[in-house]
């Protein structure tokens, strides 16, 4: 069991490990151009790539989706109560406390973990992540309130397209498949190595609250999945992929927002470091757990 948890953990920490040394030592690398090419280029090819050629079917998708509502929901709501009882601005709070990084680290423990399958069920979470992460979530750090211009984004229309293919058994043609597919495989490396990076310049001021929270984001998100899978009796490598994705740190994307709209981006960011290094120390215990 030792021997399978480090084979999943040694590629994560190594692929992060470079980002964040090439991080430190000062060399270039633009993480807002390599963000975006992840976000609207490689990341939907995956999508479209690994979900039209795996074997869920739209029972599998509809059942996901209840099974995420119900952790999201629970999630939100302990945050909630969380943040009105600690008397902290909800703006700032709400989102990285609700929203995982199911994507760089997430996919990448799930494909090593479970393989294609895994990564198939890990890729749905992340989407349905995603979609009420730039909807619901962008709403609450902005203030403005929902916004149509989610439809356009290249990971939603992805979507759109993984689940047709799903539900009407559409296969691409094989040059195209295998173009799709070696783009999509940019994705997981790239967000590690992003995330290193990223962890490598962000600079820690609150760091008090920022511990605190952080120990709370992993403690709800497990708790959370817990508590649905136990109720909707879900077991084998569907559970393994809910406990996994809902126990993942404070995602990135939650500082950039943050920052973007200026609702204490120094808090989110030590939340951001603080649970990422936690949930190093305490991947192996999750994978204890989440492994059949």
């Amino acid at each position: 069991m030792l021997m399978k948890i480090w084979a999943v953990m040694a590629p994560v920490l190594a692929c992060a490990g470079v980002g964040y040394f090439w991080g430190r030592t000062g060399r270039p690398f633009d993480t807002r151009m390599v963000s975006a090419l992840v976000t609207t280029v490689a990341t939907p090819c995956l999508i479209v790539a690994t979900l039209g050629q795996s074997d869920l079917d739209l029972a599998a998708l509809a059942r996901i989706t209840g099974l995420f509502a119900a952790v999201m929901a629970l999630t939100g709501l302990a945050a909630w109560l969380l943040i009105r009882a600690s008397g902290r601005p909800v703006r700032v709070f709400l989102p990285a406390l609700t929203f995982p990084n199911t994507g760089n680290m997430g996919l990448p423990l799930c494909l090593l973990a479970f393989g294609e399958h895994g990564l198939a069920l890990a890729l749905a979470w992340m989407m349905l992540t995603s979609v009420i992460q730039f909807s619901l979530g962008l709403a609450v750090v902005s203030g403005e309130g929902l916004s149509w211009r989610l439809l356009r984004h290249p990971i939603l229309i992805s979507v759109v397209v993984a689940v047709v293919m799903v539900v009407f058994q559409i296969r691409l043609p094989a040059w195209l498949q295998n173009s799709v597919a070696l783009i999509g495989d940019l994705t997981i490396p790239m967000m590690l190595i992003t995330l290193g990076v990223s962890l490598s310049q962000l600079r820690v001021r609150d760091a008090g609250g920022g511990l605190v929270f952080a120990v709370a984001r992993l403690l709800l998100g497990f708790g959370a999945a817990w508590l649905v899978c136990e109720l909707a009796g879900v077991e084998g490598v569907l559970r393994g992929v809910i406990l996994i994705q809902s126990t993942m740190p404070v995602a990135v994307f939650n500082y950039l927002l943050a920052q973007t709209y200026r609702q204490g981006p120094e808090t989110v960011a030590a939340m951001v470091v603080f649970s990422t290094l936690l949930s190093f120390l305490t991947l192996p215990l999750l994978l204890m757990v989440a492994l059949p």
